[in-house]
């Protein structure tokens, strides 16, 4: 078995329904550019407030994907 080398980015997801929302809104987008993704972490959760109410929730998440030359 070869080694493997991945590169790992991170996103900001959004949903005004929950942060597993968020987190799941950011992987499936950058599903459709990234290919093999491997591991996700939600390394910070975030709330947008506006007069007072949240309207918005966001998670950043770290993902790393394998890396090809």
């Amino acid at each position: 078995m070869a080694d493997s080398i991945y590169k790992i980015i991170e996103i900001v997801g959004t949903s005004k329904v929950s942060w597993e929302e968020a987190a799941k809104n950011g992987i499936d987008k950058a599903s459709k550019t990234l290919r093999d993704l491997r591991v996700a972490e939600i390394t910070k959760l975030d709330m947008k407030v506006e007069d007072g109410k949240v309207t918005a929730y966001r998670a950043r998440v770290t993902l790393s994907f394998k890396y090809e030359s």
